[in-house]
Order: C-alpha cells, then sequence, then structure tokens
C-alpha cells in the first residue's frame, strides 16, 4: 500500500541508545519489538497491574457510603495509579503474551490476566460504571483504552484468551454503549494533548470497531470524524507541545484521519493540514519535546508524548499513497522521537513507569496498524 519496506526497516532499527545492556545481542523481532525488551515492558506492568496504592481516583460520591478503597470500587482496575493506566496495562500484558506465547513473561502474565478477568470482579466493574453521577467516568481516554484490551483478546487465538474476552464483554458492551451515546452529541473535538483528546480515542475504538466487526459503530465514527475534523487546515503544529502533553492534538488527528480516508484522498487531505511536513527527508522540522524533570507526573508526560508522537509519524506514512515525497521525512522525524523516548521508559520513577511501557508497546509493536 505504502513505503512497508522503509517503515519495515524504521521498525526494526531502535535507538542505539535504547537500554543497550538489556538489549545487547538479542536479535530484534518483525515490528522492531526485541525479546528481551518484551520482557522488561511486560515486568512494568506486572509490578502494577495489582498494586492498589498509590492510587488516583476519579470517584464521584454521591453519599458516605461511597467511600471505599480502590480494591472496592474497582476490583479489576484498581492499580497502575489510576484506572485507565490499571487498563492498558492488562492490554500490554495481552498483547505482549499473545506476539510472544514462549516468552519467560507470558506464564506470569496470562496468571495475571486470570486474576483479573473474573465474572463478578468484571460485573463490579459494570455496576461501577453505571453508577449515578458517572456518566462521564473515564470518557473518552479510559473507555477507548477499555475497548482496546477488548479487541486484543478478540484477535488472540488462544482458549484462555477467548474466555477471558467472554468474561470482559459485559463492561465492553457497556464502554461502547456510553461511547456510541456519546458522539452524537458531541459537537466539538476536544483538542488537547492530555487523557480528554478525541481524536486519539477515536482511533483506538475505530481499531475496536475493526477486530469486533461492528459496522455500525464503523460508521458513527466515520461520519463524525470527517464532520468533526475534515474541514480542518494548517493545524498550528509549531504550538506544541504543551508543558504536560502526552498526545499531539495535530498528529493525533493526522493519523485519525488517515483510518477514516483511502490514501489517495488522505494525501490532498494532509497537504491541507500539515503542510509544513518537507519532501526532503529531514527530521529538523519536528523535534523531540524535552523533559526536565522524570520524577514530576506532569513533566514526565513529554515522554509520552515522543513515544506517540512516533507512532502517530509512523501511522501518516503508513497512510500516503506509495511515492508520496513525505514519507521519508515522517519517518525520519519518528526515528528521532523513538530515540529520544525509549531509553527513557525504564520504571525509575513510578510517576511514568506505571503508563509508559504500554507507549512503548504500543509503538514498538506497530498497534493501530
Amino acid at each position: 500500500m505504502v513505503a512497508s519496506g522503509r517503515i519495515a526497516a524504521v521498525m526494526t532499527a531502535l535507538a542505539p541508545a535504547l537500554l543497550a545492556a538489556a538489549l545487547s545481542g538479542a536479535a530484534p523481532l518483525p515490528g522492531g519489538l526485541d525479546a528481551v525488551a518484551a520482557e522488561r515492558l511486560a515486568r512494568l506492568a506486572l509490578a502494577c497491574v495489582h498494586r492498589e496504592y498509590p492510587n488516583k481516583i476519579a470517584h464521584v460520591m454521591q453519599g458516605d457510603a461511597d467511600v471505599k478503597a480502590p480494591r472496592e470500587l474497582t476490583p479489576v482496575f484498581l492499580g497502575c495509579y489510576d484506572w485507565h493506566s490499571a487498563v492498558h496495562g492488562h492490554w500490554l500484558l495481552a498483547r505482549l503474551a499473545r506476539l510472544l506465547p514462549g516468552a519467560p513473561f507470558a506464564v506470569e502474565a496470562r496468571r495475571a490476566l486470570s486474576r483479573s478477568l473474573r465474572p463478578e470482579s468484571i460485573a463490579a466493574e459494570v455496576r461501577y460504571l453505571e453508577g449515578p453521577g458517572r456518566g462521564t467516568f473515564e470518557r473518552p481516554y479510559g473507555l477507548a483504552w477499555l475497548l482496546q484490551l477488548a479487541a486484543e483478546l478478540r484477535a488472540w487465538e488462544d482458549p484462555e484468551a477467548r474466555s477471558w474476552s467472554a468474561v470482559l464483554a459485559p463492561l465492553e458492551s457497556a464502554a461502547a454503549a456510553r461511547l456510541r451515546e456519546w458522539l452524537p452529541k458531541l459537537r466539538y473535538p476536544i483538542r488537547v494533548g492530555e487523557h480528554d483528546q478525541t481524536a486519539f480515542a477515536f482511533g483506538l475504538v475505530w481499531d475496536w470497531a475493526r477486530v469486533k466487526g461492528d459496522a455500525a459503530t464503523s460508521e458513527l465514527l466515520r461520519s463524525r470524524v470527517r464532520e468533526l475534523y475534515g474541514g480542518d487546515r494548517a493545524c498550528p503544529l509549531s504550538y506544541e507541545p504543551s508543558g504536560q502533553d502526552f498526545l499531539s492534538p495535530c498528529l493525533a488527528e493526522a493519523d485519525l484521519m488517515r483510518r477514516v480516508l483511502p490514501p489517495s484522498r488522505y494525501g490532498v487531505w494532509l497537504t491541507d493540514f500539515l503542510p509544513q511536513i518537507p519532501r526532503d527527508g529531514s527530521a529538523t522540522w519536528l523535534p523531540p519535546g524535552v523533559v526536565t524533570d522524570r520524577a514530576d507526573p506532569k513533566l514526565a508526560h513529554i515522554d509520552g508524548l515522543n513515544l506517540s508522537r512516533a507512532w502517530m509519524l509512523e501511522g501518516i506514512a503508513h497512510g500516503l499513497p506509495d511515492g508520496d515525497g513525505r514519507v521519508a521525512a515522517l519517518l525520519s522525524a519518528a526515528q528521532g522521537h523513538r530515540e529520544a523516548a525509549l531509553p527513557a521508559v525504564t520504571g525509575e520513577h513510578y510517576e511514568g513507569g506505571h503508563w509508559l511501557g504500554t507507549f512503548a508497546v504500543y509503538l514498538l509493536t506497530a498497534a493501530g496498524r
């Protein structure tokens, strides 16, 4: 479809500084993920998916009876500091165990998924989600990641994974219904660089609907995405990043639009939307963000921005027609962001360690494509 050989070359060329000791001598797998790196990233999720504290909850209370510990409120997704990070921590484990079933961590990943995905616990999650005053709970970011977890389990040809998928189905249905109800009412897109951003979340929901075969949700999304974003022009990429972004408003929108437009139309739309993408193959047009303090949970977001920019740039390149002159510059910028971000995914600080592993796996396994 596009310059897939060039994309594959970039995906398999990890940054020289990427955990050189850990990766030394290990051959990369197709897509760029090294087996030893996968082990280390899985360990980050295994260390947090059932770690209840520290915990930041977004909890609407109707009375004293709602004062409860996280394990009582949301017994499945109680770890990794907050609900959405716990959700995508489970996604990380499912994805890596599916792609590397024989890896040493896979048995532990399966054990963690089995411990979490129990019918009574999922029923409690559904009750919490549908409780009074929680109509906006984790909308759209956490709900979109929940659907991505559901999609990963659906794509996993494994008897145990199929049973987990069936257990998760009631919460999957509740999350999808919540988003479908909201979509027609959303008058304006949300163009921030954090959790409320709609472009990134819509991409996750689109990919879930494709895996599930949910044509109604796909068509609703296609219609809404074109209405909300189709006429956008000259996105102010030079204004990015804001000080605590982990998602690029401009690049996330472009990465979303390549999902809903055919390559020829997408190339024209992108010319109007991001006219600053050069055709000389350079990376200097989009330098990586700089992190000044990885112990600060908001300033550490910039590491996530660099990771998500990398996969969005690769996704944009993936959506362009063969021979498009912008592909080389997009991939060069993506590589620069990889090299800036991947060495920082160490778990040294829990502020980043509880979630950056997911972003690294999303990038290194070419999720979303």
